[in-house]
């Protein structure tokens, strides 16, 4: 697994969404409830930009229909039958960064 530092981003306290682009791929940084998550930026089921979208009791919410995806381990609602990809976090003294495996990774097992 790689690790990438997000540019442009000042961590900052309270809840949001941000749209970030991180190894090639756009990724949605939220935070919520002091917790910050990396999740994939586009739903599977329409292809919403899920940063325009909302965040409750730990569900991102898209913007177009409505399905909710958990922000830990990316399943979606019950009867959904999908999922977005989640990815690790880390804040350090430098920035925040993510954690995103190669396909090699993931076929050995790795996240």
């Amino acid at each position: 697994m790689k690790w990438y530092k997000v540019l442009g981003l000042v961590y900052m306290e309270g809840t949001f969404i941000k749209k970030v682009k991180v190894g090639g791929k756009s990724i949605c940084l939220v935070n919520f409830e002091t917790k910050l998550y990396a999740v994939s930026a586009k739903c599977p089921h329409a292809g919403a930009d899920l940063s325009e979208g909302l965040c409750v009791r730990k569900l991102i919410v898209c913007p177009y229909h409505r399905y909710t995806y958990n922000l830990e381990t990316g399943k979606g609602g019950e009867g959904q039958n999908d999922f977005i990809e989640t990815y690790p976090v880390e804040v350090r003294e430098d920035g925040v960064y993510v954690g995103v495996a190669s396909i090699w990774d993931k076929l050995r097992g790795f996240k």
